[in-house]
């Protein structure tokens, strides 16, 4: 399996509505075991993205599906950055 973690940093004062676009879609990912967006509770621009894939691969394909690329496009003018980015390897847990 494949893990990433990461701590995406919203444009000032804009974290809930890029909260709203991330979240808006639940449409499948295949490979995806879990997809955690959560907010940071000592930054009020920060939040955390924890994702568990059966593959690398299949992570990185997922970024070319459509309602992948049109939650980018949408959510890309509200990013001001990436803080912290962890790769894993899970080797299992609840949910997986």
């Amino acid at each position: 399996m494949y893990g990433l973690i990461g701590r995406m940093l919203a444009v000032a004062g804009k974290r809930e509505e890029l909260l709203s676009i991330m979240l808006e879609s639940n449409a499948p990912m295949p490979g995806c075991r879990s997809y955690v967006i959560a907010r940071d509770p000592q930054s009020d621009d920060a939040l955390w993205i924890t994702e568990v894939w059966d593959s690398r691969e299949q992570h990185q394909a997922s970024l070319q599906l459509p309602h992948v690329q049109e939650t980018i496009a949408k959510a890309r003018p509200l990013i001001a950055g990436f803080a912290e980015r962890f790769h894993t390897e899970p080797l299992g847990g609840i949910g997986l």
